[in-house]
């Protein structure tokens, strides 16, 4: 055997072995960084039962939800590692401290997320689900195992009922020889095609929570910083809450009337909320006065200069569409990493697409737990039950899955999609990416519009003094939304 092509095995080899151990060294690290995150959440009360049974369950169905967890971060890591991979390529062609930083570790990064993401869609945490709600087949000896049987039959029977359902819509839009073959073909087509439905839900998905998370993100940092006086009088407010408290107090102490039925376990959780409430207003109050008075502007002109970033790259992308073919989001096969920057701007443009990527999933996850139809799936410190923090792994496995796609169609980067992210058939498709630009967009710009609108309206009422008025119960609501859009009380 020529001794060349032993030495290129042998590299090969190494090469892969290494790729594996960074792989499994950074998922590592996702994995305990996910599950410390969970273990925040969950309700100590259900690993902690009489019943043996149901505690190894939920312990089992936590490991599969930390997995889900994991493999959600790694999809948001996924695409800022890659443009900062490439920056630092670029910067440090030659330096043997990063040679192990190349295009085949990246690929191999994409590849394990979408196997991971496949995995944990279709059968983890489906699974995790029947599993927590599985007593065993009528009949048969309880016990774990007895779960187990029944959740792999249904997991199986739903299986099939999916599989179906794709099948039939393959043939019902694809209607050809070459198609009727494919639809065969488990692995390479049905997998690939489900998830391609899956991904197109979660892009969507974003489309309808970014603009709205966009909005929030104003009332969300205006909560957690501490405003300014001209907007904000904490010492009326902790007045208020220390009423409250006190009131709360008398009733729990016995000091009402025998007439009144009390609630004392709900007085209790609202006497507990109002207390934390003023202990936060307190140390607000103890703020600084560069805290005070720097911090609040600075944040909300960050906010401003992102939201409105990202909608002028949109719009400049709109354009691109219209001219150039190559603005279309395609994937491919080799990265080239290392040779050449994926912004025109060089490595300060490849840090604002990497801000920019994570502002969005965050203003994404904001709006999604802000909005009617998923408020409920907001997790509770300690007080989360297992079906609820399936139903939010599911939800944010969704839409980290969705970001590289959602990113690359926006125009946020020119990072192309490797593996099988570039493989989604409705990413060729001009009319599908145009509308789905231009709505961003225009739902953006209007949720903006809408909150600012709101906000001046609550200022200009306060400057009147027209929320000192008694106004009717459907004015004195809007009165109440207009202030509170602007921050100035907080709603509960």
């Amino acid at each position: 055997m020529d001794p060349d092509d032993v030495s290129v095995r042998e590299q090969i080899f190494h090469n892969r072995v290494r790729e594996s151990i960074i792989c499994t060294l950074l998922f590592t690290c996702l994995y305990i960084v996910s599950y410390t995150i969970i273990t925040r959440f969950k309700k100590s009360a259900d690993f902690a039962t009489d019943d043996s049974e149901d505690a190894t369950v939920n312990r089992i169905a936590l490991w599969l939800c930390t997995f889900t967890l994991a493999v959600s971060v790694g999809a948001v890591l996924l695409l800022p590692f890659s443009i900062l991979s490439n920056e630092i390529l670029l910067c440090f062609p030659q330096n043997y401290y990063i040679q192990w930083l190349n295009g085949s570790l990246i690929h191999g990064l994409w590849n394990l997320v979408f196997l991971f993401s496949n995995l944990s869609l279709v059968f983890l945490m489906p699974f995790a689900y029947f599993f927590t709600e599985s007593e065993g087949f009528a009949g048969s000896k309880k016990g774990v195992m007895a779960r187990v049987y029944e959740t792999s039959v249904v997991l199986l029977l739903l299986t099939l009922l999916v599989l179906g359902i794709v099948w039939v819509a393959s043939a019902i839009m694809d209607n050809n020889a070459a198609s009727r073959e494919s639809l065969y073909d488990l692995w390479d087509y049905y997998l690939p095609y489900l998830y391609s439905c899956i991904s197109l839900f979660g892009v969507l998905l974003l489309l309808l929570c970014t603009p709205f998370g966009l909005s929030r993100m104003f009332s969300v940092t205006g909560q957690l910083l501490v405003k300014p006086r001209l907007l904000e009088d904490l010492d009326e407010t902790l007045d208020c809450v220390g009423f409250e408290e006190t009131a709360l107090s008398r009733k729990l102490s016995g000091n009402t009337s025998c007439w009144i039925n009390l609630n004392v376990e709900a007085l209790k959780h609202q006497f507990l909320a109002i207390q934390a409430r003023r202990i936060a207003l307190e140390m607000r109050r103890r703020a600084s006065p560069w805290q005070r008075n720097l911090g609040y502007p600075l944040a909300m002109l960050l906010l401003l200069a992102l939201t409105g970033v990202s909608v002028l790259i949109v719009c400049f992308h709109v354009l691109e569409l219209l001219i150039d073919e190559a603005a279309m989001p395609r994937g491919m096969e080799d990265p080239g990493l290392g040779k050449a920057s994926f912004s025109v701007f060089g490595s300060f443009g490849a840090a604002v697409q990497v801000v920019l990527i994570f502002y969005l999933m965050v203003s994404s996850v904001v709006g999604f737990y802000s909005s009617p139809l998923f408020i409920k799936l907001l997790p509770r410190k300690q007080d989360t039950a297992m079906t609820k923090i399936i139903g939010n792994c599911v939800s944010l496995l969704v839409l980290s899955s969705a970001l590289p796609v959602f990113s690359r169609t926006l125009g946020i980067t020119r990072f192309d999609l490797l593996g099988d992210f570039g493989r989604f058939n409705w990413l060729g498709n001009f009319y599908i990416v145009f509308l789905y630009n231009m709505l961003f967009a225009g739902l953006t710009t209007m949720c903006l519009v809408n909150k600012f609108t709101w906000a001046v309206q609550a200022e200009l009422i306060r400057a009147f003094g027209l929320h000192k008025l008694p106004l009717p119960v459907s004015r004195a609501r809007n009165s109440t939304k207009l202030i509170s859009a602007s921050g100035l009380l907080k709603v509960q």
